[in-house]
């Protein structure tokens, strides 16, 4: 779920350049860095979610997201809506694996043990 929020985080980033540089009158150099960058940091960290260093990167990008707001006001509300998601997608995925994690002890619990054959 977090590698999905992060995409589709990385289109609206991508798409937030030319809303800077055209309603904001934002550096074009300036938003390019900031928008591109974020997109693809999202795309990268997408694909590294297998390390716990990804999921710190995710949090990282979510901030980074929201301080945009300074540069583009509307980006405070939709890079809050996407924090929200991320970290929803965050522990959602967690618990998902503490349940996973839980019903494989209790399954070898109850498997009774097989003697091996000689």
């Amino acid at each position: 779920m977090c590698a999905a929020i992060l995409t589709l985080e990385a289109v609206i980033l991508a798409l937030a350049a030319p809303v800077m540089i055209a309603v904001e009158d934002v550096n074009v150099a300036l938003a390019l860095l900031i928008c591109l960058g974020l997109a693809v940091l999202c795309i990268v960290t997408a694909g590294s979610l297998r390390r716990p260093q990804g999921y710190a990167m995710g949090h990282a990008i979510q901030v980074g997201a929201v301080l945009m707001g300074f540069l583009v006001p509307i980006m405070f509300f939709i890079g809050g809506m996407f924090a929200a998601l991320w970290l929803g997608a965050f522990f959602l995925g967690r618990r998902i694996e503490a349940d996973k994690a839980r019903w494989a002890a209790e399954a070898a619990a109850e498997t009774p043990e097989t003697p091996l054959s000689e």
